[in-house]
């Protein structure tokens, strides 16, 4: 599971399934473990399960004051507050753009143990947690850019996959 996926990975655009607590695919407990360690040898921000080739609505975020790992997360507001701020991603191996997200989110996700909790969050982890919950649904930061910047960006992926 340490391998990346990066773009155009199919699995990248494809939403996630729902992890059933019920009838559980793997130890939720295991994922999660495995996917901190994933999280933490990359220095990353947060890796959702689709980046590590699993199909399921799942991923670790890097909080402060700790991380956590949210099952079958879903925002429930977006403030109309937005921050325009440069976001990378492993999928995108050396591609930033500046991306426009709501500066305050609140989430209703499930922990690890089935859980569903509810958290108000802001700043990098509201931003951290938006471009996560992208992921799950399919969606690329790369295209919540401008078109100028994510052309030339895209040019530039795409230039050094061609040399590397």
């Amino acid at each position: 599971m340490d391998m990346i996926l990066t773009y155009p990975h199919p699995m990248l655009t494809t939403p996630t399934q729902p992890f059933d607590f019920a009838n559980p695919p793997g130890d939720p407990q295991e994922l999660a473990t495995a996917m901190m360690q994933v999280m933490n040898d990359y220095k990353a921000v947060g890796i959702s399960a689709n980046q590590l080739g699993i199909p399921f609505s799942v991923f670790v975020l890097r909080g402060y004051p700790t991380n956590f790992v949210c099952f079958n997360p879903k925002i429930v507001f977006y403030s109309p507050e937005l921050e325009v701020e440069e976001e990378g991603c492993l999928s995108f191996p050396g591609v930033n753009v500046k991306v426009k997200r709501s500066k305050d989110i609140r989430v209703r996700f499930q922990t690890p143990s089935g859980q569903t909790v509810t958290h108000a969050f802001t700043g990098l982890t509201a931003r951290a947690f938006q471009h996560e919950v992208d992921h799950l649904e399919g969606k690329m930061f790369i295209n919540r850019a401008n078109r100028v910047h994510r052309d030339k960006a895209m040019r530039k992926y795409y230039n050094e996959r061609k040399l590397g």
